[in-house]
């Protein structure tokens, strides 16, 4: 195996008991972001680096949350309900204190499992998938409506994702050539797929500002050499992919077909 080509993470599981009725309108996980907001340190919900490479001043938050199950539901007051929260540092007690304090909901359970997710051990020869993108999901450059995203633009931005949290909060930046990465992945073709397109804002109840949480839903077929890529693919299920992801944004899913 490759050294330098792999991905640690905390998966979390939380357990809650809702304190009171509770109303989850998507993404569910803007309710549980607003409120690590007011309890976890700048540092880590809203990090920087002011003297970092060029792309990487504004550092990616070491966490993700996972919600959208929760998206449109309702629970009663004493209903059980669960989060998911992907750590990409190995210090899960902050995330733990400032989701304790939810005057909302009492939290029962806090189970972080530790994944360590191969990049360079390529899945068996495959030579078509399915991607989907199970929650909202923005791409650089932006994605045009009625278009779909091509391989090389959507694995060289998971790519760089990747490295941004290894940087930052790992044991360093991935071990790879990035430019021969994304010429693998340009004979990768797009044979067809189908994508709906949302506006969504939020409003926040810190700074008064209103964010855009829009993106395509849907899937992508491709088809080529892709065994290189499909570890790839997978840990984009744990760190999202694109804009905004800390708010459950750009979950894929890979179907071999």
């Amino acid at each position: 195996m490759q050294p330098g080509l792999d991905l640690e993470l905390l998966a979390c599981r939380l357990t809650f008991r809702a304190r009171r009725p509770l109303l989850f309108p998507p993404p569910a996980s803007n309710r549980f972001r607003g409120a690590m907001g007011f309890e976890l340190p700048e540092s880590l919900f809203r990090p920087t680096s002011g003297d970092g490479p060029s792309g990487l001043q504004d550092r990616p938050r070491p966490f993700t949350l996972r919600a959208e199950h929760l998206d449109g539901t309702q629970v009663l007051q004493g209903d059980v309900f669960e989060l998911g929260l992907n750590l990409f540092l190995p210090d899960p007690v902050p995330f733990y204190e400032a989701l304790s304090a939810l005057e909302w909901a009492e939290m029962l359970s806090f189970v972080p499992v530790p994944l360590t997710l191969p990049l360079a051990q390529p899945a068996p020869p495959h030579s078509r998938i399915r991607v989907r993108f199970a929650t909202m999901t923005e791409l650089k450059p932006p994605q045009p409506r009625g278009t779909l995203p091509s391989f090389e633009i959507l694995i060289s931005r998971l790519r760089d994702r990747i490295s941004a949290l290894r940087t930052f909060y790992g044991p360093g930046p991935l071990d790879l050539d990035f430019a021969a990465f994304a010429e693998r992945a340009s004979s990768v073709r797009t044979t067809g797929g189908a994508l709906d397109w949302h506006d969504a804002e939020r409003p926040s109840l810190r700074t008064g500002q209103t964010h855009f949480l829009g993106g395509f839903t849907g899937h992508v077929d491709y088809e080529g050499d892709l065994a290189e890529f499909i570890p790839w693919l997978q840990a984009g299920q744990h760190t999202g992919v694109g804009r905004q992801t800390v708010w459950g944004k750009g979950v894929l899913l890979t179907d071999l077909i």
